[in-house]
């Protein structure tokens, strides 16, 4: 039995409803657009800055998470803590693989190189990230965000196969009608000129953020929390949700 045939048989057990390309036409309690508020890479700032701010307006936000990293392993219990909170912990894959070719490249080391996976080995480590988290939350359910939204290993797609295995994939669903925004260094009414003028036929925002008051690709604080008042202040026209409660909405329509 092959490396890769024993972790699928680890996951065996894991049921997930594949992902839906539609965007559902309405949300609850008649909302016009659904925004998902997601954190890449499991970011000290994270926990220190934006989850306070998120429980103040109990806004539900997905976590995406490198069970690899640093600040994974030395707080453990509050990315746990995070959880409990209704917070969705989603998938970034084990190591956060990147294609090294690609312009503004540079800072992928060849441990981490898309370009030297195997599309076996790519889907293997997602896999491991899905048996890590559902240890740190108990749960058999989330959505996954390929890291640098790279859904290649060696020139091979890896992504197609995974889709079994998630609620959602974030980055694959753009269309008319959801659009997907990655801010650093922007301004409170940055994020919220954005959110105001997406186009008309959109349903889904998606705002993808990094860092939050530190870390890497930053946005300060005070912008963050301008941005999560306005939503807060305009609930009769924003559902604001974790990525995995608005696909699992979708999928009831």
């Amino acid at each position: 039995m092959t490396k890769i045939t024993v972790l699928l048989a680890l996951c065996a057990g894991l049921s997930y409803p594949a992902a839906n390309a539609q965007i559902a036409p309405t949300w609850p309690d008649n909302n016009k657009i659904a925004v998902s508020l997601s954190y890449d890479d499991a970011l000290v700032s994270q926990l220190d800055n934006a989850v306070p701010a998120l429980n103040e307006y109990n806004f539900k936000a997905s976590f995406y998470i490198v069970p690899n990293s640093a600040n994974v392993q030395s707080r453990m219990a509050d990315w746990q803590a995070l959880a409990s909170q209704g917070h969705e912990l989603g998938n970034h894959s084990l190591f956060h693989p990147c294609s090294a070719s690609k312009a503004n490249r540079e800072w992928v080391n060849e441990e981490q190189n898309l370009d030297n996976y195997t599309a076996a080995r790519a889907i293997r480590e997602v896999l491991t990230a899905n048996v890590f988290l559902q240890a740190l939350d108990g749960k058999t359910q989330r959505t996954f965000t390929p890291p640098c939204f790279d859904t290649q290993a060696a020139g091979n797609d890896f992504i197609e196969p995974l889709k079994a295995h998630f609620v959602a994939i974030k980055g694959l669903d753009q269309s008319e009608r959801s659009v997907l925004w990655a801010p650093s260094d922007v301004t409170g009414q940055q994020l919220i000129e954005y959110v105001k003028n997406v186009p008309a036929k959109t349903q889904l925002i998606n705002l993808l953020f990094h860092g939050v008051g530190g870390d890497h690709l930053s946005i300060s604080v005070t912008a963050h929390a301008q941005l999560l008042a306005f939503l807060a202040a305009n609930k009769e026209k924003y559902y604001v949700d974790s990525y995995i409660n608005i696909m699992q909405q979708q999928a009831k329509e």
